[in-house]
């Protein structure tokens, strides 16, 4: 038996087929409902299951109390766009020019319409879809630029959600409001919305002109248009009324995470919720503020583990966690930044966001993508399990399709594993991959990891560092000038899988 045969039948072993593998019998537990929650800059060393010193994270550590907890997951990309894009469509974002940087909010989708998807296949399979939070992979197209005045369009829904409440960029990144399916909520007609990233737009003040209106100061770069009291990149003006309160973005999204939850307890579901937690600025709710003893960033750990709490207990609730696949990861790894600056700034660095990796968002170095991951499925996923199993959140089409039992196109998820097996702790020595491919945004800074080793390139694939992860987690000694050989089989081995398109084969 192959090392696919061996992966694809474990899968097939606990999930109900829907068009997949029909000459095997499956089993009479029902299709999972799918819950993902993605925190966005979370690091390795914030859960509390992972060794966070100070902050608390009691819900999180209770699905990996409940469910499985994995030390060597990965995000796709040290940075959020190009993650967001690999997760939902499977593929590598660096070979999409589209999708491999960080976008602005007025940027085109980044989404091929007609390509497959996550939640394209599981809706295909018959679940309700749904998007709450972050989007961050753009909006509208070259030829009709996105209208935040109209129908926003194309966006998730044409990406295969069927319901999409969601904000288009960051925290930090104007429009500062919310989109339900293609309508600003809230957007009074008689004050149209307008954005550019390359002028000025109205005459309402901006944090470099006015920093006495700030309630946190803010670099040059995050100092444009002013909105809640915190400047942004980008300029904005209209819209008063369907502009967010910061303080209340928690609230607002998982509320209506549950909802969703509520509203289709009746037939499978698959849930994509996106935190803006703790994305900068962060601003969490006043209920936060100064529990953590880690100033804001901690505070707003706290208040992403209390949306964790909030998607338990309806689970629990509506009578639906038994049979609920719920996973929480994050985007990238975590920050110490000083882009913002509430005056808790150096609270923060009493916890390292990462741990005891090296690096942080937007470095090739373990700090930069390697993500908490832990997931609970009763009755699948064995409680209080640990995995060192190697798993990406590229992976993430292939392993929730196959739980669902649903029918995967030929050219979906090219660069996407069935790492179910993995989570159920079916892999038996067959591995549900053997390397990996990160990034950090554009396409010229790739990293290779196989087994133990991994090569960090620049332009041109050309080597700058080969560590030996297994004897040095920290990535302390650089050993490229002492294995000239290994350097050149994993730069051989990269330049495969950049040739071929699709890393899999």
């Amino acid at each position: 038996m192959t090392r696919r045969d061996f992966l694809a039948q474990s899968a097939l072993g606990v999930a109900v087929v829907a068009g997949v593998g029909s000459e095997q019998t499956a089993p009479a537990k029902p299709r999972p409902n799918i819950v993902f929650i993605l925190a966005d800059d979370i690091g390795y060393g914030d859960i509390g299951c992972y060794g966070a010193p100070i902050t608390k994270t009691p819900n999180a550590d209770r699905i990996a109390r409940e469910g499985v907890r994995f030390t060597d997951a990965h995000s796709p990309a040290a940075c959020c766009t190009p993650t967001r894009y690999s997760l939902l469509t499977g593929q590598y974002a660096w070979r999409n020019p589209d999708g491999d940087h960080v976008l602005s909010g007025v940027a085109p989708l980044s989404i091929p319409i007609g390509m497959p998807t996550l939640p394209s296949i599981l809706r295909d399979a018959g679940y309700a879809t749904g998007l709450v939070g972050k989007w961050h992979l753009g909006l509208g197209s070259r030829e009709h630029p996105v209208d935040f005045n109209g129908d926003v369009m194309p966006g998730p829904v044409e990406v295969g959600f069927d319901n999409a409440f969601y904000f288009p960029a960051t925290g930090d990144r104007v429009p500062c409001v919310f989109v339900d399916g293609h309508r600003v909520v809230g957007l009074d007609p008689a004050d149209p919305i307008q954005v550019s990233y390359t002028e000025k737009v109205g005459d309402e003040p901006t944090g470099l002109d006015h920093p006495e209106l700030l309630k946190m100061k803010a670099d040059r770069s995050h100092s444009q248009t002013i909105v809640n009291g915190i400047s942004r990149i980008g300029y904005m003006s209209g819209g008063k009324a369907a502009r967010w309160v910061d303080e209340d973005i928690a609230d607002t999204l998982t509320r209506k995470a549950v909802e969703f939850i509520e509203h289709h307890r009746e037939k499978p579901f698959f849930l994509y919720f996106a935190t803006n937690d703790i994305h900068e600025p962060m601003a969490p709710h006043p209920r936060f503020k100064g529990t953590s003893d880690c100033g804001t960033r901690g505070d707003a750990i706290y208040e992403f583990d209390w949306s964790v709490g909030e998607v338990l207990a309806a689970l629990d609730r509506f009578g639906l966690a038994e049979n609920t696949l719920l996973i929480v990861s994050s985007d990238n790894g975590g920050a110490l930044k000083d882009t913002y600056d509430d005056g808790t700034n150096e609270l923060h660095g009493k916890q390292p966001p990462n741990g005891p990796l090296r690096g942080e968002k937007f470095t090739l170095f373990e700090g930069g993508h390697r993500e908490p991951f832990i997931a609970r499925w009763p009755g699948c996923i064995k409680p209080g399990t640990t995995s060192d199993e190697l798993i990406c959140l590229v992976d993430m089409l292939s392993t929730l399709a196959a739980a669902a039992g649903a029918s995967v196109p030929k050219e979906a998820g090219p660069d996407s594993f069935n790492v179910l097996p993995a989570l159920l702790g079916q892999t038996a020595g067959h591995p549900s991959r053997d390397s990996l491919v990160m990034h950090v945004s554009g396409p010229d800074q790739l990293a290779l990891r196989k087994g133990p080793w991994k090569l960090l390139t620049k332009k041109g694939l050309e080597p700058v560092g080969l560590f030996r992860l297994d004897k040095d987690l920290a990535e302390t000694k650089n050993l490229l000038s002492e294995n000239p050989e290994k350097a050149r089989e994993l730069r051989g081995l990269l330049e495969q899988i950049v040739k071929k398109g699709r890393s899999r084969q």
